[in-house]
């Protein structure tokens, strides 16, 4: 496995993500292709993490606490993104009832009509 077929299927799960939040007209399913671009970005990020090592690493010299620090941002990165992405799920998906209790349709057409 090399850096190149990491960033590989991460591009891969990005595009169909953005097909998919373009595509769809349920916003259940517009949240859940936001939800496979998040994990597309965790995929690089750890890649880059794993595969791109910190020059301090690669120096020889004993490690430090500086440079393992650097060498973990990636994964810290990651950590990040996936909390807010389970945030973020969390509050669309409250609105997602909201919508369906006024409207009783999740459509996305229909959510300017929430205005009211």
């Amino acid at each position: 496995m090399t850096l190149e077929n990491v960033l590989l299927v991460s591009a891969a799960l990005f595009a169909i993500g953005i097909y998919g939040a373009v595509s769809r007209r349920s916003v259940i399913s517009v949240i859940m292709s936001l939800e496979l671009m998040f994990n597309a970005v965790i995929i690089a990020a750890v890649g880059f993490a794993r595969f791109t090592p910190a020059a301090a690493l690669l120096s020889g010299d004993p490690l430090t606490a500086e440079a393992v620090r650097s060498a973990l941002t990636g994964h810290a990165f990651a950590i990040f993104v996936a909390a807010v992405a389970a945030g973020e799920a969390a509050l669309a998906f409250a609105l997602v009832f909201a919508m369906y209790r006024s409207k009783e349709t999740v459509e996305i057409t229909e959510a300017s009509e929430l205005r009211n």
